[in-house]
């Protein structure tokens, strides 16, 4: 692939950056706990990504655009032997999540505040157990599905990162993005739907925390749908 293209095919899946004057802890959390925290991706990625964290962890799974943070906490106070890595450019949730790690004292996050498409480019090749896109920005006007996070070039970024067997959970409440990532993973030799009936995917995934977007999605009266790959 060019670089050109490539380009081309990661800008803007995401919209504005912030929202509300931050909070001065807030704020101080920006400026002192996210350098620590913070991927580096202009140096080479660990060849072992546990050297990542300062505790022992046994798989690695990365969450695209956590929103809230709710999600990518629970599962890391519940799974301490997972190494968790959180990517969300929009700047509000970042310092919010950030708060959660300080008062839980979480140590098995690390984190990115910018394009997911340069963590997945940064990262080694089959290194991920698990990959969760979760109530992404469905960019509902047909205009704007090219924006999109799921796409042909960004499933082969996602496959090489995984892992033989590791997954790929998709969430949304957004019946056309449902539909475009079905179709978007069936045409992509390296996954399959490990769906066998409708519960399996009208069903959350085990463990699952509900969050404000759900709970916003059913208040409207809109059902959500998980969808679960596995890599080929």
């Amino acid at each position: 692939m060019t670089e050109p293209r490539r380009a081309r095919a990661t800008e803007a899946f995401y919209g504005r950056r912030k929202g509300k004057p931050l909070r001065e802890r807030q704020a101080t959390n920006l400026e002192t706990l996210l350098p620590v925290l913070k991927l580096d991706v202009g140096r080479p990625a660990p060849a072992t990504l546990s050297e990542l964290f300062p505790v022992p962890v046994e798989r690695i799974r990365l969450e695209i655009g956590f929103g809230g943070g709710e999600h990518l906490v629970h599962r890391a106070a519940e799974d301490p032997s997972t190494g968790f890595i959180g990517v969300e450019p929009f700047v509000n949730s970042m310092a919010k999540l950030l708060g959660q790690i300080q008062t839980r004292g979480i140590s098995n996050i690390r984190l990115y505040d910018d394009d997911a498409t340069q963590v997945l480019d940064w990262l080694p090749a089959a290194c991920l157990d698990q990959i969760d896109l979760l109530y992404p920005d469905p960019w509902p006007k047909r205009k704007h599905w090219k924006r999109r996070f799921v796409s042909t070039v960004n499933l082969d970024r996602i496959a090489r990162a995984l892992r033989p067997g590791g997954l790929f959970c998709f969430a949304s409440d957004i019946d056309s993005y449902v539909n475009w990532t079905l179709i978007h993973c069936r045409d992509h030799a390296a996954f399959e739907w490990t769906a066998e009936n409708a519960a399996d995917w009208l069903s959350p995934f085990p463990g699952w925390p509900s969050t404000r977007y759900e709970a916003k999605a059913r208040r409207e009266g809109r059902k959500s749908a998980y969808l679960t790959f596995r890599r080929i």
